[in-house]
């Protein structure tokens, strides 16, 4: 004990350290934790290794991933799991069977061990978690469909790698009937899950049915909630080994989508909480890295994590995806950001110790060098650089606030969604939220004049506030909050009434005066029918986007020579100065300060787009 300690608190304060540096150089904090973890390894300075905590490592590491996944799935309410429902359910039916057969056939092929070995190796490589997609999304700011997506998949597929993963390890190495594993896999999931919900009803009569004194009331709901998340664990652990993530996973998602009282001081206790265990835990794990068994694998380990990171998980990935909210940058950001985390981890190494007991020293090497490598590689590479991946693909975007969820609401929020924006609709019928919501639109319900239903949307983010509403009054109090207290640059509003216009001019409002800009819509449709259809169809393969001429290289230069720059498909279409709007010809010389308008194919202008203005596209 006077060895360990020194080593617990040691690993603990490096841990809150890396936690630290990671928010203030945005970037996940799992990369340091595994830089710091295999410092502290044999591989390193030796301070940590297998013996360090000799058999109450697995105790602990398992009471800290129940903690872990309770908290993730505390987070998944209904409300965030509406925002990708099919993506979510095939990500965790199909995709996890992808990646199981995928990564097992992978591991067969390339590194030639027997088919219960790779079938280990590929039930624990299902599982992303929520170790490494939290941090994660704490720097990376992406839609709320592909968050939701991430986060699910992490806690649903944690649970079904480690249930799957015992099951098969029962059934292949410690001796069993492969036929049974169906069975056995179904029982443990559902004893699990069982456990977790009946545990969950248990803390959620204590804390509101029993209620809470008067005094400590807040301290006591905290409590009574990490209780339930550890009982859950231990008594689904008690009736089958590892179904205690199932049971922690039930009882999150449970409590999460109940009323509680002091949910918001829950929350915040576990997150502190889980931060703390996720330090010790990852540290802790990444110091068992055995460099030699991660070498030995040779080509063929390289070859296995080429192919469950960028063959097995693109393909899950676009079958999962076909939504049309997901562009194809997001799915390309999906397909490279699937970082593995604790689970594999922390069973890896528990099944290889009792496959070196059985005397299997060679399959205990690939199983734990196998699963290593993959989460090192990932986690370093897919985890590391996942918010430059996302800058890169332009999937970080700011948010806009439609106010109305009605017809011309709906229409507008589709167009934007098509474009990649992260689109949030307000309107105080319920009935009008339930429908949004199902079909896939992020929706809150409120009063859209109200400071704090706009901030619950997350005005204090977003780039474009938009007033849709039938009701000049409401458009212009929800325009003047905008402009005035958020101080959001970029506000439209719909203008019902012609008069109202000027004083929607008076607060710095684009106003749209609904009557004319019906009157021109008609009249496009009698005189110029075919540009009226390409405008009606933007987003259905064609586009029209504008860029403001900032660059240098477009600063002096003629529309023929940035024609040439731009691709096939596109042209410059109009370009705006001073007020004044020009369709140019090839001689006209850009200045800086000019509006311009590309029009064509939709990949095209995107194309030209991306070419001088990189982070609009």
């Amino acid at each position: 004990m006077e060895n360990v300690l020194p080593v617990v608190v040691g690993i603990l304060a490096l841990g809150v350290g890396a936690q630290v540096l990671a928010k203030r150089l945005r970037v996940p904090s799992v990369l340091f934790l595994i830089v710091i973890g295999v410092g502290v390894g044999p591989e390193g300075l030796g301070f940590v290794s297998i013996e360090t905590f000799g058999d109450g490592l697995s105790t602990v590491v398992g009471l800290s991933v129940a903690i872990i996944i309770f908290d993730g799935a505390f987070h998944l309410r209904r409300e965030k799991l509406r925002e990708a429902p099919r993506a979510v359910f095939r990500m965790t039916t199909v995709g996890a069977a992808l990646a199981f057969f995928g990564t097992t056939l992978a591991v067969r092929v390339f590194l030639g061990t027997g088919w219960d070995v790779a079938a280990l190796i590929g039930a624990l490589l299902i599982a992303t978690g929520p170790t490494v997609i939290t941090p994660l999304l704490e720097v990376v700011t992406v839609r709320d469909h592909v968050a939701t997506t991430l986060e699910a998949e992490g806690i649903f597929n944690d649970v079904s790698a480690a249930v799957l993963a015992i099951v098969i390890f029962e059934a292949f190495v410690v001796g069993g009937a492969p036929a049974e594993i169906p069975v056995a896999f179904l029982q443990r999931l559902v004893a699990g899950i069982g456990v977790g919900i009946v545990v969950a009803i248990a803390v959620r009569y204590l804390l509101v049915d029993v209620g809470l004194p008067a005094g400590d009331a807040t301290q006591v709901a905290r409590l009574v909630t990490l209780t339930g998340a550890l009982v859950s664990f231990g008594l689904a652990e008690s009736i089958f080994p590892e179904t205690g993530v199932a049971a922690a996973a039930a009882a999150g998602v449970v409590l999460g989508n109940l009323e509680l009282p002091h949910r918001e001081e829950i929350l915040g206790f576990n997150r502190d909480l889980t931060l703390v265990v996720l330090s010790f835990v990852f540290i802790s794990l990444a110091a068992l890295i055995d460099f030699d068994a991660l070498l030995g694998l040779g080509i063929g380990g390289v070859a296995v994590v080429v192919a469950v990171t960028l063959i097995v998980r693109p393909i899950l990935v676009a079958i999962s995806t076909t939504h049309w909210r997901f562009s194809r940058n997001e799915k390309y950001f999906l397909s490279l950001v699937g970082p593995r985390g604790i689970i594999p981890a922390s069973v890896a190494t528990l099944f290889a110790i009792e496959l070196e007991a059985a005397g299997q020293f060679e399959a205990a090497r690939t199983l734990a060098g196998t699963v290593f490598l993959v989460i090192f590689i990932t986690v370093v590479l897919q985890a590391g650089l996942a918010r430059q991946i996302a800058e890169r693909l332009h999937v970080v975007p700011m948010k806009s606030i439609i106010v109305g969820g009605g017809r011309v609401g709906r229409a507008l929020a589709t167009r934007l969604e098509k474009r990649g924006e992260n689109v949030h609709l307000i309107d105080r019928d319920p009935n009008t939220v339930t429908a949004l919501r199902e079909d896939g639109f992020s929706a809150h319900e409120g009063d859209g004049t109200a400071a704090e239903t706009l901030r619950a949307a997350g005005i204090e983010d977003a780039k474009l506030v938009v007033a849709t509403t039938a009701d000049d009054d409401v458009n212009l109090l929800v325009s003047q909050l905008a402009r005035t207290t958020f101080d959001v640059e970029n506000v439209v509003a719909r203008v019902n009434t012609p008069g109202n216009v000027s004083a929607f001019d008076a607060v710095g409002v684009q106003a749209i005066d609904v009557a004319s800009a019906t009157a021109w819509s008609i009249d496009n449709e009698i005189e110029r029918p075919a540009l009226a259809h390409w405008m009606n169809e933007l987003g259905e393969g064609h586009d029209a986007q504008e860029i403001v001429v900032t660059a240098e290289e477009l600063d002096g230069a003629t529309i023929r020579e940035l024609s040439a720059e731009i691709p096939d498909g596109c042209i410059v279409a109009v370009v705006a100065r001073e007020g004044e709007t020009y369709v140019p010809d090839a001689e006209m010389a850009l200045e800086a300060g000019d509006r311009i308008t590309f029009i064509g194919r939709e990949e095209a202008v995107s194309s030209a787009v991306k070419r001088f203005h990189p982070h609009d596209a």
